[in-house]
Parts: structure tokens; C-alpha cells; sequence
């Protein structure tokens, strides 16, 4: 069975490591996501140098993570990815 996620912003973001980022969510879930080891090609290669990447920030417009050249991640999958790692927050998990 596949749990859908709701479209739940992303309020907060911090570098917590090389490619890991620790994310707040309008819900109160926050939730480490770690992309350590993922080949980052085409338009995400970028992100692939490690200062960059920390380059990360929320934009409250569109409820996500940005990089200065304007790619963002979709929060759906940040929240998918924040709950197998979740800190604290959310007592629930959307469906």
C-alpha cells in the first residue's frame, strides 16, 4: 500500500552535514533528510559540491527548498523522506 503525503510546507531548513539537511514543516514535523551518496546529474549536478548544496533556503512562497539557481525539491517527497527520519513533531503522519 502507498501512503500519499499531503502538501505540507516547509517552514525551516538546516545543514546538519555534507548533503543532510534537518527540515521543519508547517505540521511541526521535522525530519532529517540525507542525500549523501546520490548521483546528482543534469540540472541537480550542482548540487553534487558540497558548499553549494549548503547553500539551501526556504522559500515561503512556494513552501520548499531553493538553491540560489532556483531549484527546488518538491515538498511532498521531503516530507516522505523527513517522516523515516522524523526528530520530533508531528504526532501523526498525513494519509
Amino acid at each position: 500500500m502507498t501512503v500519499m503525503y499531503k502538501l505540507i510546507p516547509v517552514t525551516a531548513v538546516e545543514v546538519i552535514g555534507p548533503h543532510k539537511i534537518r527540515l521543519t514543516f508547517k505540521d511541526g514535523l521535522v525530519g532529517d533528510v540525507d542525500f549523501t551518496g546520490r548521483n546528482w546529474r543534469r540540472v541537480f549536478a550542482p548540487l553534487a559540491d558540497p558548499n553549494y548544496f549548503a547553500k539551501v533556503y526556504v522559500d515561503s512562497e512556494v513552501g520548499t527548498i531553493v538553491w540560489p539557481n532556483g531549484l527546488d525539491m518538491a515538498p511532498e517527497t521531503l516530507y516522505e523522506r523527513a517522516c523515516e527520519h522524523q526528530v520530533r513533531g508531528a504526532d501523526h503522519i498525513a494519509a
